[in-house]
């Protein structure tokens, strides 16, 4: 057991950071700004995985694999794209090392073996995958081409945090081709409220659908989709995006379709794609300072139980009793770790097990075995209870969606407390200081303005709301009429 967790309120950075490591999620890895995602973390990661997939296939797409390198001249290839990124890019300029003639123990880039065309390492796919399509598309009939695919990709990003930004990540990418723009719409529609749908329901966070300003807008979209997250240091999350790309890479590829009437027709275009950053918006949204707070449906471990013995004839009475325990819950579909490890205490364990946000912790001691009974800890709650041994396998089953719905109410509570409706840009930086979370507020739907406003505050327009009334009113900075109220906020 480490050190005890920095408070939130004294400094969440570090409390974020710690909690990762110490809870044995990630690290920092040799290579600066990557990271070595644990065997814990990468549980976590692959239980989002298997969910998300699962929800993919169920809508109608497959899965499949495009290269890591892109060349250069198809990187170029749709101007926004490659402009919005560029800053970004890790490009591969020659294919071989030499010994360094000067010194035998010293390899140097062999500079006979520099590539025809550079290659970038894809920080999307969008321009691999829409030069594939070209050859996969020439009539209606092969429309529309629903594809995903799992990888990693690189940005270089200068500044570096455990699963929020790194150069480095995990993440699917969806790409789609369609034959009109209705359809495209529609899929992009349908992705961002899959994505709200799974990280609700299946994280437990909030979230608010809307669509971006065209500042925030991905490079290359016509319209991005996305859905907002509150974490508890009051700033936003983007927790997911979904793109119409209209015939923006249809156009920069060629990619023509016979329609049914025998036209040639560019096609219509999606992308869309969540992350490993996912795993840091759930650590933000759910977890305390003691650690890691999970919800059951992405816990590695859903329980674990703990024996308090002295003596190997205790230890035996006592694992005949979580054994049985453990195989009925494993029977009911509830993960269970039964830990008799006997080189660390209990209380070594009860600490471990919390820093790790287990969702419900059994205790079984020769007491418990004398009445019967159990001791059951909540992680969510961190509250405790005695109850037999006969109840405890249905009290634990229903525990898991009872714990899963009161970390969603927690959240969404917190995040409704949030949302400040403001009028004049004095309130705006005063509730932005001292409140944090979103702000409602009129915006004039000009990027000088929310240019003006992101440089006076450091606030952002994360959505322009889908759900809401449109209220008429007056924009907050600059007083020009606006249509409706936008959100806004710092953001990570």
């Amino acid at each position: 057991m480490g050190k005890k967790l920095t408070a939130r309120k004294e400094d969440y950075s570090k409390w974020y950071n710690e909690l990762v490591v110490n809870a044995d999620l990630a690290e920092n890895s040799a290579v600066r700004g990557c990271m070595v995602i644990k065997p814990y973390g990468y549980a976590i990661w692959e239980k989002m995985q298997a969910e998300l997939d699962r929800m993919f296939k169920e809508s109608g797409h497959q899965n499949a694999y495009f290269p890591l390198f892109v060349p250069k001249s198809l990187f170029e290839a749709e101007e926004k794209n490659a402009e919005g990124f560029a800053k970004e890019c890790a490009v591969v300029t020659h294919y071989r090392l030499k010994t360094d003639p000067n010194d035998n123990s010293k390899l140097i880039v062999d500079p006979e073996a520099k590539l025809e065309e550079e290659l970038i390492v894809r920080p999307t796919s969008e321009a691999i995958i829409w030069n594939t399509y070209k050859g996969w598309i020439q009539s209606y009939r092969d429309l529309p081409i629903l594809i995903n695919q799992w990888a990693n990709v690189v940005r270089w990003e200068m500044r570096t945090r455990l699963f929020l930004r790194t150069a480095e990540f995990l993440w699917q990418e969806g790409h789609t081709a369609h034959a009109t723009k209705a359809e495209a719409i529609g899929e992009a529609e349908l992705m961002n409220n899959i994505y709200a749908e799974f990280v609700e329901n299946f994280m437990a966070i909030p979230v608010i659908k809307g669509t971006k300003s065209e500042n925030e807008r991905f490079a290359g979209a016509v319209e991005t989709y996305c859905i907002e997250a509150l974490m508890q240091d009051g700033k936003a999350l983007q927790a997911g995006t979904s793109h119409f790309l209209g015939q923006n890479f249809a156009k920069a590829f060629d990619v023509k379709f016979a329609s049914k009437e025998g036209n040639l027709e560019h096609v219509w275009a999606t992308s869309w794609g969540v992350s490993t950053r996912l795993v840091g918006a759930l650590i933000m949204t759910h977890s305390d300072d003691n650690g890691l707070v999970l919800p059951p449906s992405l816990a590695p471990i859903q329980v674990v139980i703990v024996p308090i013995y002295k003596g190997d004839d205790q230890l035996a009475q006592i694992s005949e009793v979580a054994n049985d325990i453990a195989s009925k819950l494993r029977a009911a579909g509830v993960s269970v770790k039964y830990d008799d490890r006997d080189t660390q205490k209990p209380g070594w364990k009860f600490a471990q097990y919390e820093l790790q946000g287990v969702p419900v912790r059994l205790a079984i001691g020769p007491k418990d075995l004398e009445k019967g009974n159990v001791e059951l800890a909540r992680r969510d709650t961190l509250t405790k209870e005695v109850v037999s041994q006969e109840d405890v396998v249905g009290i634990v089953t229903g525990l898991m969606t009872t714990i899963q719905e009161n970390l969603f109410s927690r959240a969404k509570n917190y995040r409704d407390e949030h949302i400040s409706k403001v009028d004049s840009f004095d309130e705006f930086k005063e509730v932005l200081k001292t409140k944090g979370g979103f702000l409602s507020a009129h915006w004039d739907g000009t990027s000088e303005t929310e240019k003006a406003i992101k440089d006076r505050t450091k606030a952002t327009i994360r959505l322009i709301p889908i759900e809401g009334e449109k209220e008429a009113g007056q924009c907050v900075f600059s007083g020009k009429p606006s249509q409706q109220r936008v959100l806004f906020a710092k953001a990570y």
